[in-house]
């Protein structure tokens, strides 16, 4: 794959815009978060051929503009700190300052809904937060801020993101990311840094909304995605923000090349009735934005999708491929998945406990980001034999035991020759789990909550729930 970085340098150097004696980009206001132990790319905008001098915790960098106005400078690696201080640029005119900036841990959080899903926020009404009073009463944090991105739409990169920085507190948090938010909360106590969060977010968008131009054109196959769209009538409400790489463009474009240690992505809803595609296009995407952001393998780290009858799907298991897609992209370096599907709800797609999806995304985090020793996953499938009359299933991420939670197993199938899969049992055996059905004499494959609303109860011994899997590839 080639890189995308010179195309990009001039989409972000390119036009002009309006232009003062100096001005950074929007990401930079008071109260924002450096990313530490990185080279600090930091940008905006002055009068053509200015000199900018950037200051900072005893750094001071410069650049000269070209005609079009654009500075940049690369401030190096930071120390992490929670005492604010003021970064400052100056040109022969005018001294900018914004004060109380800090520097510690920064995840871009990018997906549909269940990202956007606020912690208290009037603006969405149709989420509702489990505990919300008590989680914003107790939500003092202010090394805790978020950087909300404004819903945008664009046919071309584009390079100024709406929004400010806002440290966390009871009367803010309403409005952060509950996703987002939850992991922060649990960096932040473990970490004792700064967490800053970039939400970069937009409901009921697809994939392919979130991929680059660059990515979208690598890949004849995907040459479908654009043709669909443009087939949706005018009057369609999602032809403006399904439009392919529009969100890209507007959204997280802008966001280059802020110094990140990470991405969290919740999304796959929107693409489960198209699950065959998601693979190839969730892999590219995570290719190119490690591409553009430019700073190597990023972590990226996602929510595959929790348990919920999707009124919309007859076949009843669209979900459960859209699953498998996401676990295949695990085969990426620098990734990692929480597996939620056992915290949904069959009447609601946006399932309510965002507490608990946030703390399984930090375990992710701390385990594979930040080298914390602890468990991270649950039971991975690895392997199924036959063993008498039934089939004889190995994990992964078992070392501890399995476990069953509230009652029998549920939520197995076998299938023999004729592969048409019936409802089994299933009992733990150490590390291994044994499936049986009177209706299979002669088993061959086994698939384990394999539906979009299964009732999955299969845990490790650490409590984390195993990832939904089939041993058949029909």
């Amino acid at each position: 794959m080639k890189s995308p970085l010179p195309g990009l340098v001039l989409a972000f150097l390119g036009a002009a815009g309006s232009r003062a004696d100096v001005a950074f980009a929007p990401l930079f206001t008071d109260h924002a978060v450096l990313q530490q132990g990185k080279v600090v790319p930091v940008w905006g905008r002055a009068d053509p051929q200015e000199h900018v001098s950037v200051t900072f915790r005893g750094q001071t960098v410069g650049a000269t503009t070209g005609p079009d106005g654009r500075w940049v400078v690369l401030l190096g690696a930071l120390p992490a700190s929670a005492d604010g201080a003021d970064l400052v640029a100056a040109g022969r005119k005018t001294r900018v300052v914004r004060s109380d900036v800090v520097v510690g841990e920064v995840w871009l959080c990018s997906g549909q809904s269940n990202m956007e899903f606020t912690v208290d926020d009037p603006r969405h009404p149709a989420f509702r937060l489990q505990d919300a009073k008590a989680e914003v009463a107790a939500a003092q944090f202010p090394l805790i801020r978020q950087f909300e991105v404004g819903r945008q739409v664009a046919n071309a990169p584009t390079e100024d993101a709406s929004g400010a920085w806002t440290p966390c507190a009871p009367g803010t948090v309403g409005a952060f990311s509950a996703v987002g938010y939850f992991f922060a909360r649990d960096l932040h106590r473990r970490l004792n840094v700064p967490v800053g969060l970039i939400a970069s977010t937009w409901g009921g968008t697809p994939i392919e909304a979130w991929l680059s131009p660059w990515a979208l054109g690598g890949d004849p196959a995907f040459a479908p995605v654009r043709g669909r769209w443009e087939r949706m009538p005018p009057d369609d409400p999602h032809k403006r923000s399904w439009e392919p790489a529009g969100l890209f463009n507007a959204m997280v474009n802008p966001v280059l090349p802020y110094a990140l240690r990470g991405v969290l992505w919740y999304q796959g809803e929107t693409n489960a009735v198209r699950a065959g595609e998601y693979h190839a296009l969730f892999s590219t995407m995570i290719t190119a934005w490690r591409a553009h952001f430019g700073q190597g393998d990023l972590p990226f780290y996602w929510v595959q999708l929790a348990n919920y009858q999707d009124p919309h799907d007859p076949s009843g298991v669209s979900w459960a491929y859209l699953r498998e897609a996401q676990a295949q992209a695990l085969d990426l370096p620098a990734t990692g998945m929480a597996v939620t599907v056992d915290i949904g709800d069959a009447k609601n797609i946006h399932p309510r406990n965002k507490q608990e999806v946030g703390r399984r995304l930090a375990l992710v985090a701390k385990a594979k980001a930040y080298g914390i020793t602890g468990d991270y996953s649950g039971p991975v499938f690895l392997a199924a034999e036959r063993s008498g009359a039934g089939m004889l299933v190995r994990f992964r991420y078992a070392e501890g035991g399995l476990t069953a939670a509230e009652k029998p197993l549920q939520s197995f199938e076998i299938a023999g020759a004729d592969r048409k899969f019936h409802p089994a049992t299933a009992v733990i055996a150490g590390d291994t789990v044994l499936v049986q059905s009177p209706a299979v004499r002669d088993p061959v494959a086994v698939r384990y909550a394999w539906s979009d609303n299964p009732e999955a109860n299969l845990y490790s011994g650490a409590g984390l729930p195993a990832v939904p899997f089939r041993s058949d590839n029909w």
